[in-house]
């Protein structure tokens, strides 16, 4: 059987977190960003927007405001050349009564997927990326004029890379998968 061509992506996707001082090109950004809008999600509702900062000066004031004090842990972010801010759309009456009725949050379950389309678009790409949520969202909004209504549920920072990072050990598939039996 011959490898599939997103399995050799999602094997070699890793989160980088040194990046090189290098522009990245619109074009790549684009085609990440479409990836992300072919995601799917719960109802269709899509529940997310999409805010790249890539313009250093606007970039370096949300890096202050959102990983100061007890968010410095993710100050690394400030050094990649583009954030990508995935702001939560909060407005879908479906999504937010099959959150009441199931228990599950689809809206964060339909950015995680849009999310890790937009990653492993990057990936294939030669763009590294690594998945952000310990930061000052309210903070970080407020010093680029978010609205007060929108949510940064994630950050996803993105550039090329300036490290390779070993493969972590991940659980063989056989303790993950089981077919037709009780687990």
């Amino acid at each position: 059987m011959q490898a599939s061509r997103i399995l050799e992506i999602a094997a070699a996707r890793r989160s980088i977190r040194k990046y090189k001082d290098l522009p990245v090109e619109r074009e790549k950004l684009e085609l990440c960003f479409e990836a992300a809008r072919l995601a799917p999600s719960a109802c269709n509702a899509q529940p997310y927007r999409f805010v790249v900062l890539d313009e250093p000066a606007l970039k370096k004031k949300f890096c202050a405001a959102a990983f100061s004090g007890v968010h410095s842990a993710c100050a690394f972010a400030a050094a990649a050349p583009v954030l990508v801010l995935v702001v939560a759309d909060t407005g879908k009456l479906t999504a937010w009564l099959g959150n009441q009725v199931q228990g599950t949050n689809f809206r964060l379950m339909d950015i995680g997927i849009a999310v890790e389309h937009f990653v492993l678009a990057a990936a294939e790409q030669g763009l590294g990326t690594c998945w952000l949520g310990w930061f000052n969202a309210r903070a970080g909004a407020k010093a680029i004029g978010l609205g007060s209504g929108s949510k940064i549920e994630v950050l996803v920072s993105a550039g090329y890379p300036a490290e390779s990072p070993a493969q972590r050990p991940r659980k063989p598939k056989e303790e993950m998968v089981h077919y037709n039996k009780e687990i």
